[in-house]
C-alpha cells in the first residue's frame, strides 16, 4: 500500500463534508487538517483524483501526491493522528 495526501479547496461546506466522507471509503486514513488528508491505498493517484472527482464542481480543487521520505506536522488532531503519520508518512 502506498500513502498519499489528498488536499482539496471547496468552499461549499455539504461537498466538503461529501469528499471527506469519501476519502473514509480508503478505511486507512488520517485528518491532517480540514483540507487535506492521508490515505492508504493500492490506488494510483490519478484514480483517487477520479474517485473523488464526481463530488466536486467546476471550481473546486483537489492535489493527490505520493508521500515521499520527509514529512514535519505541528499540532497535529491528537496523539492518534501523530502516530499514525509517524508510522505511514
Amino acid at each position: 500500500m502506498t500513502t498519499y495526501i489528498v488536499t482539496f479547496e471547496i468552499k461549499d461546506a455539504a461537498r466538503r463534508l461529501s469528499v471527506k466522507n469519501k476519502l473514509k471509503e480508503f478505511n486507512t486514513y488520517c485528518p491532517i487538517h480540514d483540507n487535506a488528508w492521508a490515505i492508504r491505498t493500492d490506488k494510483k493517484a490519478t484514480e483517487i483524483r477520479d474517485f473523488v472527482s464526481p463530488l466536486m464542481t467546476n471550481e473546486d480543487r483537489i492535489f493527490v501526491i505520493r508521500t515521499g521520505v520527509e514529512a514535519a506536522w505541528k499540532n497535529p488532531y491528537g496523539n492518534d493522528n501523530s502516530e499514525w503519520l509517524k508510522k505511514y508518512l
